[in-house]
């Protein structure tokens, strides 16, 4: 397939060191391009190193930095900020952002990676704990202070019809989650359920219940590929390039994903293939979740994100409503011969 390549100029994002004159004549310049993860480099974001492995983004013109992220509601910030250009954001946490700064959108999501959030609370069974939320009833729950599947358990209780304060938080690190669930420090914790597998790797999963947001009937888009308005507004043919090749590393991760831990294990070479492999299978279910299947990887159902935007909207009292089209912009988004489901 014929790749466009998009050149910096004058305009560009960064500013290149220039090449020697016999190489500039004959040699495309990559456009820089910073994307932030929502966290450290596992087999949940494995597609993007893939991406990157294999080339797909310098055959988009593209020369990409993927750094780790300090949890999926800070990749918000530092699009906005522009430090990043690009990232992997929550979208419940991206409304709530786009009602805190109305006008021209900050930043939008670009391409819905996660079609639905994994959001679960895992917890101990020996303290009582079952596949119902009713029994988490007066227990301690460990979770970071500022993490999606902690902002998203109000809506959990609404919808379950409990009160907000069922049980009790107990704020931790993300680093120290795991321990305090093994040392029995508490009852319980949020995770994202693919994020779980270091514990299980711990504890016996027949020792544990898993809650699933979505088995409360709360149905939430999670994590997308965020932009921010310089970027969807000055170089769409970049957000576009970057979506393609990304797009494209995703449909062969789904395929056949050992290539893709493979790339992972070269960027951290600590991890181990099996875990990540394991992990991505878990991920595989939420990004390719059932309706990917008439809409393709990357959308949105738009009636199901005005659900959410309206869920968040009314749980977090928002005083100003934003729109679902300027919370997704589909605008940029590969084809739909491209996004469908080939695995």
């Amino acid at each position: 397939m014929h790749r466009r390549h998009f050149i910096a100029s004058a305009a560009a994002l960064t500013s290149s060191v220039a090449a020697p004159t016999v190489w500039a004549q004959s040699t495309p310049k990559l456009t820089p391009l910073k994307f932030t993860l929502d966290f450290r480099v596992t087999g949940q974001t494995a597609p993007f190193f893939l991406a990157q492995q294999k080339g797909y983004y310098r055959e988009e013109g593209l020369d990409v930095n993927i750094d780790v992220g300090a949890g999926s509601v800070a990749s918000i910030t530092r699009i906005a900020s522009g430090v990043y250009h690009m990232g992997l954001g929550d979208i419940s946490s991206l409304i709530e952002f786009h009602a805190q700064n109305a006008g021209t959108p900050l930043v939008q999501a670009v391409y819905q990676y996660y079609n639905r959030a994994p959001f679960v609370i895992i917890g101990r069974k020996d303290r009582g704990i079952t596949s119902d939320f009713a029994s988490l009833k007066g227990k301690r729950v460990a979770a970071a202070a500022v993490e999606a599947t902690r902002r998203a358990w109000p809506m959990v209780a609404r919808k379950l019809r409990m009160p907000d304060d069922h049980f009790a938080w107990s704020t931790t690190d993300f680093s120290a989650r795991d321990n305090v669930m093994v040392r029995g420090d508490v009852d319980a914790a949020t995770y994202f359920h693919d994020s779980a597998v270091s514990l299980f790797a711990r504890m016996k999963t027949e020792e544990l219940s898993i809650l699933k947001y979505t088995d409360a009937g709360v149905n939430l888009y999670g994590n997308a590929i965020l932009a921010s308005n310089a970027m969807v507004t000055q170089n769409p043919g970049l957000v576009a390039a970057f979506l393609r090749a990304t797009n494209r590393a995703l449909q062969e991760t789904l395929a056949n994903p050992q290539p893709a831990m493979a790339a992972i294990k070269q960027r951290e070479p600590i991890l181990d293939e099996k875990i990540e492999l394991e992990r991505w299978r878990l991920t595989a279910q939420y990004v390719a979740a059932a309706d990917t299947r008439s809409h393709g990887l990357g959308d949105v159902r738009k009636y199901l994100l005005e659900q959410q935007v309206d869920q968040v909207s009314e749980v977090f009292g928002l005083k100003n409503r934003p729109s679902a089209e300027g919370v997704f912009n589909r605008a940029m988004l590969p084809s739909i011969a491209d996004r469908t489901l080939k695995a």
